[in-house]
């Protein structure tokens, strides 16, 4: 079976190439080939080793028609500008989200015309496509049925992309999935220019010894979830039968419901109040007012039939992060409360 992974280089991307590589298999089938693509080289060192696995760096739009010269058997469309950058360059965000993703949905629709294998076509959306429409309340509870109504340009662009994947699978082009992912929370590295980036950021940056903030009230509510759980329902959608998956139309992936607040109690709980004191509350009205427009709770019935379920709570996804990433944790209490020497 030959992958191709879009943002393969990204943080996702790349646990997503590890985990497939992990399993040697998708579905049943054993996986030969994959295909990682970027903007940016693969800084994955184990990727890069892996005989399996192939990068391409370069602007994908561009580089679709070569990428695609060959056929694929399942592509995983990671890659978009993310919610701040949509905002702040509206045609980087056309380009980078809408206008690519039917540039890839048509190179896999020419794949098929042409007599070659059916593509799984997996599609890495966002609950960015719900929001608080002035016709339409956003209701308290999030439910598989409830309409999108994006108020962002980063959600309006999700939300196209996932009708485009419903509608070249209607017409037999591709075997499209699409779900919406949550806030991955904690995301290691450096931060990005997402509106949910704090999220992670005040968590990552105290247990490595710097400060952060916090750009929005304690109690405003988020919706989570770790990347382990991210990813394990990312493979669970690619691997359903067309019947479980439950139609054409996205899927929500399971979410931890917490406060920002609770998220930094965990933190102070795990790793002591030095580290919880390194955070700030600096009020960022633009963020707030973003983040105040996310759904927060979810009812996950498709996804819960899948076999999928929320973290059971923030202390245990922020243990995830220390015991995937201890090199990261570089705060000597934190070092020294947790075991790491």
């Amino acid at each position: 079976m030959k992958v191709l992974i879009t943002g393969g280089a990204g943080f996702l991307g790349s646990r997503l190439a590890r985990e497939l590589l992990q399993r040697a298999q998708l579905g049943g089938r054993p996986i030969r080939e994959l295909l990682l693509t970027d903007l940016v080289p693969q800084r994955d060192p184990a990727l890069a080793r892996d005989a399996r696995v192939r990068s391409h760096t370069g602007d994908l739009m561009a580089s679709v028609a070569d990428l695609m010269s060959e056929p694929w058997d399942a592509v995983f469309h990671l890659s978009s500008a993310v919610s701040a950058e949509c905002e702040s360059n509206f045609e980087l965000g056309l380009h980078a989200n809408l206008d690519t993703t039917r540039q890839l949905l048509e190179a896999c629709r020419a794949q098929t015309l042409a007599g070659g294998a059916l593509p799984l076509f997996f599609f890495s959306s966002s609950v960015a496509v719900f929001g608080s429409d002035p016709a339409i309340a956003l209701p308290a509870v999030v439910a598989d049925h409830t309409l999108p109504t994006p108020q962002s340009s980063y959600g309006a662009h999700k939300f196209i992309c996932e009708q485009l994947v419903a509608d070249y699978t209607r017409k037999g082009f591709i075997d499209g999935r699409a779900a919406r992912l949550m806030t991955v929370s904690v995301r290691p590295g450096s931060p990005n220019g997402a509106a949910s980036g704090f999220l992670s950021g005040m968590l990552r940056e105290p247990l490595a010894g710097q400060p952060s903030n916090c750009p929005v009230a304690l109690d405003t509510m988020v919706a989570l979830s770790s990347p382990a759980n991210t990813i394990a329902g990312i493979v669970a959608v690619a691997e359903a039968s067309r019947d479980s998956f439950g139609g054409r139309t996205a899927i929500n992936l399971p979410a931890l419901t917490v406060s920002a607040g609770d998220m930094l109690e965990a933190l102070r709980a795990l790793a002591g109040e030095e580290l919880r004191a390194l955070v700030s509350h600096d009020p960022d009205p633009a963020i707030a007012r973003i983040v105040a427009g996310w759904p927060a709770r979810f009812e996950n019935r498709r996804a819960a039939a899948l076999g999928l379920r929320a973290d059971p709570d923030f202390a245990s996804v922020l243990r995830q992060y220390v015991h995937d990433n201890p090199a990261a944790i570089t705060h000597p209490a934190a070092r020294a409360r947790l075991g790491l020497g």
